[in-house]
């Protein structure tokens, strides 16, 4: 598939990081939230292999922030999410499955909660801020809802801790997964979470300040020499091979929270109100017939810019491929599919086309690692 230039625009805007992750050679974007979002450098895999042996620092101001504060903030949040919050605590970070009246998935954003009326939801790409405002409007809530001006920085890779405990202290290194907390550093405060889009470990920074974030950048590289640092990106190979799915591509607003394998999240016997409540219900006594599920295919290359129907001897459909890559650790292509339920017993085989050519592939569980 032949690569195309994204033509910038004041639409499509740039962050704060740009100008330096251009300078040290992104080799290509995507457009996250209306953003540029580097989607390579060097190579993908060569990216995924020092991601997975050093420390990368990734310009991920794409995942914006929607900011929901005032009276009725904790009522409007709730309202969005099937994960009952009503426990939740200031400075802890929740994964969050959105969804609306019909129980389908509107994004699923880390919920951090800054004060008992403040909350930060850090999206996914879709536009939620409209999504708030509107069920805002229509329940006449109290609330103020904007996106503030954030730009995360990621410190990711089994290095990070290494180049955080350099720059902000001893002290980071105890900070707990879903965690956050506030860090200072050349007269600058950080929101730094333990957290990020990677199964190798790291660090988001929530930077409110542009030149202080572009001082950070410079800062992370200088120390992290001895590291073997690099600008990196989310790598589509390691987040597949970890299951960290992608609203966009693993899913959508056609799918509900137990197709999506959202079990865990999805709170419906508390007391809380939130929408589709009834509708979820229902998927749940009813029963789903399809899920996400791993895929392993007998190939070493695919393409993925749409949807990829799987079949089986009959041509029955067997489901769909909706994000794949080819892994250097399984020797083949892995991927992340929708399968209906006669098909999505671990080991189920099926047959897809490539490039005009049939390949055997099979189901198997997620993660693959």
């Amino acid at each position: 598939m032949k690569n195309f230039p994204i033509a910038k625009s004041r639409r499509l805007r740039s962050t704060p990081y740009t100008d330096r992750i251009e300078a040290q050679g992104v080799s290509s974007y995507t457009v996250y939230n209306h953003m540029l979002l580097p989607a390579s450098f060097k190579s993908l895999e060569a990216d995924y292999q020092h991601l997975k042996n050093y420390v990368q620092v990734w310009d991920v101001a794409a995942e914006r922030q929607v900011e929901i504060s005032g009276k009725d903030s904790a009522k409007l949040v709730q309202l969005m999410t099937c994960r009952d919050l009503s426990k939740s605590k200031v400075g802890k970070c929740y994964y969050a499955p959105l969804i609306d009246n019909e129980g389908l998935l509107i994004n699923d954003p880390i919920i951090n909660k800054l004060a008992e009326d403040k909350w930060w939801l850090s999206i996914a790409d879709s536009d939620v801020i409209f999504f708030a405002k509107g069920l805002a409007a229509g329940n006449n809530f109290e609330v103020e809802i904007k996106e503030p001006n954030v730009n995360i920085l990621a410190v990711q890779g089994p290095l990070s801790n290494d180049l955080m405990s350099k720059l902000f202290g001893e002290k980071i290194k105890q900070l707990k997964f879903f965690n956050f907390s506030y860090f200072d550093f050349k007269n600058n405060k950080y929101f730094i979470a333990r957290s990020g889009w990677s199964k190798q470990g790291g660090f988001e920074i929530y930077v409110e300040n542009d030149k202080a974030g572009q001082d950070l950048y410079d800062y992370l590289f200088e120390n992290g020499k001895e590291f073997n640092v690099r600008p990196g990106c989310p790598n589509l190979i390691e987040r597949i091979e970890g299951a960290l799915l992608s609203y966009g591509n693993d899913f959508d607003n056609r799918d509900n929270p137990f197709e999506a394998n959202f079990d865990n999240f999805i709170n419906l016997d508390s007391e809380v109100n939130f929408l589709g409540k009834d509708k979820l219900r229902k998927i749940n006594q009813d029963g789903i017939t399809r899920k996400l599920r791993g895929v392993k295919i007998d190939h070493n290359t695919i393409d993925m810019y749409c949807e990829k129907t799987l079949f089986d001897d009959n041509n029955n459909i067997v489901g769909y491929v909706r994000s794949a890559a080819y892994s250097p650790t399984f020797k083949q292509v892995v991927g992340i599919a929708m399968i209906n339920k006669p098909y999505w017993n671990t080991k189920d085989q099926f047959k897809i086309e490539i490039n005009e050519k049939i390949y055997v592939g099979t189901v198997c569980d997620l993660p693959f690692i």
